[in-house]
C-alpha cells in the first residue's frame, strides 16, 4: 500500500531529452531551526563537508545527494561585493557592514525563514528526502501554520522529459485546469496569497491558452506566457525554464536577476508544514503527478478545458475545483 508520507510515485515519462534519469530540485522554508543546525542535519543524514559562507548561509558539499544549501532566506544579510580593498577605513566600514548584516539575520530569522535547497535529486531517490523533513521536525522546525508571520513554502522543481512547445503548453494547460483542486486540497494558507509568494495565471491569458486552437510552437508558447507572466509570483513560475531555453526574450521582458535559469518547472504552490505530522514532501509531489498525468491525456485535457471555459462563461459560477475531482476521475 502507498504511504503518501514517505513513498513518493514515478511518473511515466522518467527520461530528460538527453536520455538521463529526471532530477527534481526541493526547496523547503521552515523557523525556529537555524541555518547552522540544518546544516549539521543535512551533514548528519547525507555525509558531506560543511562550509560557513557567512552567519546565515552554509553549504554542505560532496553529500551523498550533491551539494546542499542552508540559508537564512533574505538577500541583504549575504551581503556581496562590497567595497574595503583601499584603505583602512573601507576595510573598517566593510566589517562593520558584514557585523550589522549578521546581527540583521539574527533579528530576522524571528521572522524570515530558513531555507534548505537541496541538489537535483533523481526521481528515484527522491524518497532519501524523507528523513531531512522528519529531522527538522523533530529538531522543532515551525511550518506555516505555526505563526501568522510564516509565509513558508515548499517548492518543487522537476526537470522537463521533453523541452517542445506542445508539451510545455500541454503542462501549463493540465495545471490551469487543475490550479483550483490544488488550491483545495493543499488548503494553501491566506499568509501566502497576502504576501504575494504563489498567486493564480490571469484570467485572460487562462482563457487564450485553453483555447482548442491554441499555436503550441515553443516561441509562440514562451512569447505568449512573458505578455501575460512577466514576473515570478506566479503557483508554477516557468521564467527559470524559458530563461535556460530563450535568455535574451525573458531578460527582455523580466529584468530580475532571481531568476535562475534551468531546465524545470519551478512549482510554488505548496505550504511547508513541516512541523505537522500529516505532511510531506512525498504527499506534494504526488499531487504534481497529477498534473502530469493530465498532461499526458489531450482528449481528457481538451474535453475537460472545453468545459472549463464553459465554466467561465456560466452565471451559476459552478465549484471547478469540485469538478476538477470528478474529471480527474476519469484520468
Amino acid at each position: 500500500m502507498l504511504d503518501y508520507h514517505s513513498d513518493f510515485r514515478l511518473p511515466d515519462r522518467m527520461e530528460t531529452p538527453d536520455g538521463s534519469i529526471r532530477r527534481v530540485g526541493v526547496e523547503l522554508e521552515f523557523a525556529v531551526v537555524s541555518a547552522r543546525d540544518g546544516a549539521e542535519l543535512v551533514y548528519r543524514l547525507f555525509g558531506g563537508t560543511i562550509e560557513r559562507q557567512d552567519a546565515h548561509r552554509f553549504k554542505v558539499v560532496d553529500t551523498s545527494l550533491g551539494d546542499f544549501v542552508c540559508e537564512l532566506d533574505s538577500q541583504y544579510v549575504h551581503g556581496k561585493g562590497l567595497p574595503g580593498e583601499h584603505s583602512k577605513l573601507d576595510k573598517l566600514l566593510t566589517r562593520f557592514r558584514g557585523r550589522f548584516r549578521e546581527l540583521l539575520g539574527d533579528v530576522s530569522s524571528l521572522v524570515v525563514p530558513c531555507e534548505i535547497v537541496c541538489p537535483p535529486v533523481q526521481i528515484d531517490k527522491l524518497h532519501e528526502l524523507h528523513g531531512l523533513v522528519g529531522g527538522l521536525r523533530d529538531a522543532g522546525a515551525s511550518g506555516t501554520r505555526d505563526n501568522l508571520l510564516y509565509a513558508f513554502g515548499a517548492q518543487l522543481n522537476p526537470e522537463l522529459p521533453d523541452h517542445s512547445g506542445a508539451y510545455i503548453a500541454s503542462v501549463l494547460k493540465a495545471y490551469v485546469l487543475l490550479s483550483d483542486w490544488l488550491r483545495g486540497v493543499i488548503d494553501v494558507d491566506p499568509t501566502r496569497w497576502l504576501t504575494s509568494f504563489a498567486d493564480p495565471f490571469p484570467k485572460a491569458y487562462v482563457r487564450k491558452l485553453l483555447k482548442p486552437d491554441y499555436d503550441t510552437d515553443r516561441d509562440h508558447v514562451i512569447a505568449d506566457y512573458l505578455a501575460f507572466n512577466p514576473t515570478r509570483n506566479r503557483e508554477l513560475d516557468l521564467l527559470p525554464l524559458f530563461a535556460r531555453l530563450e535568455p535574451e526574450k525573458v531578460q527582455s521582458s523580466c529584468d530580475d536577476p532571481l531568476i535562475k535559469p534551468r531546465p524545470t518547472f519551478h512549482y510554488r504552490l505548496p505550504d511547508a508544514r513541516l512541523d505537522e505530522e500529516n505532511w510531506s514532501v512525498a504527499l506534494e509531489w504526488n499531487r504534481w503527478l497529477m498534473v502530469e498525468k493530465l498532461a499526458a491525456q489531450p482528449d481528457l485535457l481538451a474535453a475537460m478545458a472545453k468545459d472549463y471555459l464553459a465554466c467561465l462563461d456560466s452565471r451559476s459560477s459552478p465549484d471547478w475545483a469540485l469538478k476538477s475531482s470528478e474529471w480527474l476521475l476519469l484520468s
